[in-house]
């Protein structure tokens, strides 16, 4: 329903929904009757690793007791500060130290210890018994299992695979799917998931209750072609690749780097396969006859941010940056967060402090200095430097929308020769000037053993990454992909695969997504078809009591999500949806409107950068992807909407629903010129009030309107132009938005009455809203 007040704008519109803390491991738990099989991976280990492994696990220089539960050696060995007792003894709890210990009501004896300030529960005590009586059994961690295909469940529900493993779950959990959206809903929703767009009315025509030839399938496979595809899909890597336009730090320079998010979309758009995907952006300046397209890809690991301020000390910062390359590979590729392994051995995960500079050993031989260029300089020049030059974009790089620049300057991977390489060492507290133990490049046995013929430099790394028994990739990408379309993944912590992270809610679903996506040459096109032609992808948003009583945070997808749209694509919404958004793939990064004041506020006053000088023409109409993104200062609008501020890795973004948000929908300067520019258009197209707003309503909301609506906002549109008839001095002011050329003729009441109307379209929570 639409809900309007009598001025110039809307209430903005948000729906509320009650906020369950209640997690998937927790769920769980409270399933289990009281003969089932309790897992250690799914069951025990979340409890362990809470509650008791910061103490008791894989970080040996915090070990208490000496005593290791995350491991079966371990926590079966007799204990040293107790002869004769075990902290478990399989099938009898009561010969259990451990039981003992958790059930203990004497504070010298109890664990967790009081001063931790932990507790388990009964239910997880419970638990742990009942672990013990059926053996104690421990499991390899679940995300480091090699991937493999599970038999699918049988269902008399769904178009795919995918269907069956949901309609179990759905079942088990006493729920019955949705029925499939209407067409309109289904057409909005795979335009927006795939190209980032609204559907065009056409769009909206050609595939309404999808008719004869133009089936379901057929209108993913044209939104797939679009290059508006590489563009949505480029968005989810940019976050990972951490890209910018700036250097960050204090001065905080502009830099050169948009060829790469080109290409990023350009890999999208042909398709290329993930495990190639990977291996160009690890190691393209290591592969046989690199061209410079595999060379530009490896700007993925040039992205990070760097210093161009004098008097740092150049070693500390080549470490940082060698620092961030280690870690964006294990929290964007493989799921890891390893980080804290940088000082000493993770506290939950098996990961040392040795394997973790064994990995960051493969980075640490790049040609690359801490210091590189001042701010006094025009370019700073950061090395190794891919030269793009005239003929390159002609042809191979025909990609790179830049044609009146001669040359680009990318800061790309470079590898030191034989004589030149860095020798690596474990870093004391991960102090760039405390090596202790030299160590060469190698990875986390844990995950999976590097094989000995693989070269021991950025090259070996990729293959070891996209090998077939890599336990992690192919999982974490395919979660990826489920995420942007789900709004959550099956393993909800998208970044952290390890100990600490979600349990999957549908683990055979993703073991079996993954090897099929693995199986079928990692083909990212196959796998976004094969989940959005599913029956779980189709089913229609509605929420029913059931549906809140038993799955609130719709874990078990027995519904479509309702989610809002990532900030970029809110500013392509409004954009495409008036006509303004001009359809130009790649080249510089544009600076849109933009409050003053914002950078000069957070500048040092040096540099290209110190004042935001707005660009005009054609370059305010640019998706959102092009907004110029300045480390210090991320664009304003885009973070109120929650997107990345690229200050690093990240994997996934908030959701929130603020004031913020409302006002800038009801004011920024973008919203009002493009319903400005609409109403103008539609003013002139239709004579009829009535049919420039169905129109209006048709490219804005996405489908048609009821007839209640319909009256409504033609009451609305009746009310305002009274009030513009009345008060003339005001339709100039209110027009008069934006840089968009406008005939002073067009400067009418029925134009204003037009636009608010438009304004409040743009204000529908459901316009802004994947549903």
């Amino acid at each position: 329903m639409i809900y309007l007040k009598k001025s110039s704008y809307l209430f903005w519109t948000v729906s509320l929904f009650t906020a369950f803390s209640c997690a998937e491991k927790s769920t769980e738990n409270l399933d289990l009757a009281s003969g089932d099989q309790i897992s250690y991976n799914f069951h025990i280990r979340p409890i362990l690793s809470d509650k008791c492994f910061a103490c008791h696990g894989p970080d040996a220089n915090k070990r208490e007791a000496d005593l290791r539960l995350d491991t079966e050696e371990g926590a079966f060995a007799a204990l040293k500060e107790s002869p004769g007792k075990f902290a478990l003894v399989s099938g009898k709890p009561l010969e259990s130290e451990v039981y003992h210990r958790i059930v203990s009501t004497d504070p010298g004896a109890i664990m967790p210890p009081p001063e931790s300030n932990l507790s388990l529960t009964p239910a997880e005590i419970d638990l742990i018994k009942r672990w013990i009586e059926q053996g104690a059994k421990y499991e390899p961690h679940w995300a480091f299992m090699k991937v493999e295909k599970p038999s699918v469940p049988t269902t008399d529900w769904g178009k795919n695979e995918i269907d069956a493993f949901i309609h179990a779950k759905i079942k088990a959990k006493g729920l019955e799917p949705n029925p499939e959206a209407n067409s309109y809903e289904l057409i909005k929703r795979a335009s927006l998931d795939l190209t980032g767009l609204p559907p065009s009315p056409e769009i909206l025509d050609k595939y309404a209750g999808f008719k004869g030839s133009n089936t379901y399938e057929k209108l993913l496979d044209e939104l797939m072609a679009l290059p508006s595809y590489g563009e949505k899909m480029g968005i989810l890597w940019l976050d990972i690749s951490r890209y910018s336009d700036s250097y960050g730090y204090q001065d905080d320079e502009a830099r050169g780097q948009w060829p790469y998010r080109d290409w990023v979309i350009h890999a999208f758009n042909n398709n290329l396969p993930y495990d190639q995907f990977i291996t160009w952006q690890l190691a393209g300046d290591l592969l046989p006859n690199a061209t410079k397209e595999q060379i530009l890809a490896t700007a993925f690991n040039r992205n990070h941010k760097y210093t161009e301020e004098g008097g740092v000390i150049h070693e500390e910062y080549r470490v940082e940056y060698v620092l961030d390359k280690t870690n964006t590979f294990s929290k964007g590729i493989l799921g890891l967060t390893m980080e804290c392994a940088q000082c000493h051995d993770h506290k939950y995960d098996p990961v040392s402090q040795k394997e973790y500079f064994e990995l960051y050993a493969f980075f640490n031989n790049s040609k690359e200095k801490g210091f590189e260029g001042d701010i006094s300089q025009t370019k700073p020049a950061k090395t190794p430097i891919l030269w793009i030059e005239r003929q390159d974009i002609d042809g191979i790089m025909k990609f790179i929308n830049h044609k009146d620049t001669t040359k680009l300057m990318v800061s790309v991977m470079g590898e030191l020769d034989s004589t030149e390489r860095r020798q690596t060492y474990i870093l004391d507290r991960g102090a760039y000037d405390s090596p202790t133990v030299p160590v060469e490049a190698s990875t986390p046995s844990s995950v999976l053993k590097f094989p000995e013929n693989f070269e021991k430099n950025r090259l070996g790394l990729a293959k070891w990454t996209t090998h077939r028994d890599n336990p992690l990739t192919s999982r974490v990408f395919v979660n990826l992909v489920w995420q942007e379309l789900f709004g959550k993944g099956i393993v909800k912590s998208a970044g952290d695969f390890g100990m600490q992270g979600d349990l999957p809610t549908h683990p055979e679903l993703l073991n079996w997504m993954a090897a099929d996506f693995m199986d079928n040459g990692w083909n990212i096109k196959r796998l976004l078809k094969m989940i959005m032609t599913s029956s779980t992808y189709r089913q229609s948003a509605s929420i029913s009591d059931k549906h809140m009583e038993v799955d609130p945070d719709n874990f078990y997808l027995a519904r479509a999500p309702r989610l809002r749209l990532p900030a970029e694509n809110i500013q392509d919404l409004v954009l495409a949806s008036s006509g303004l958004l001009v359809n130009q793939i790649g080249g510089p990064s544009v600076k849109p409107y933009q409050p003053s004041g914002l950078w000069e506020a957070a500048t040092s006053g040096r540099g290209t950068l110190a004042t935001y000088v707005q660009d005009t023409g054609d370059k305010l109409y640019r998706r959102g992807i092009y907004n110029f993104i300045k480390l210090t200062v991320p664009p304003p609008k885009a973070i109120i909407f929650d997107s990345s501020n690229r200050d690093r890795c990240e994997i996934t973004r908030n959701r929130t629903n603020t004031p913020l948000q409302a006002l800038v929908m009801m004011n920024d300067p973008m919203v009002l010129e493009a319903s400005r520019v609409l109403s103008t258009k539609l003013s002139k197209s239709h004579q009829d009030p009535e049919k420039a707003i169905e129109e209006a309503f048709k490219r804005i909301v996405c489908r048609e309107m009821k007839s209640k609506e319909k009256s409504l906002l033609l009451d609305y549109f009746e009310s305002e132009l009274s009030h513009y008839e009345s008060h003339p001095d005001e339709v100039k002011k209110t027009l008069d938005v934006g840089e968009y050329p406008m005939n002073p003729g067009a400067m009418t009441p029925q134009n204003a009455a037009l636009m608010q109307v438009i304004v409040s379209l743009y204000n529908l929570e459901e316009t802004i809203t994947k549903s």
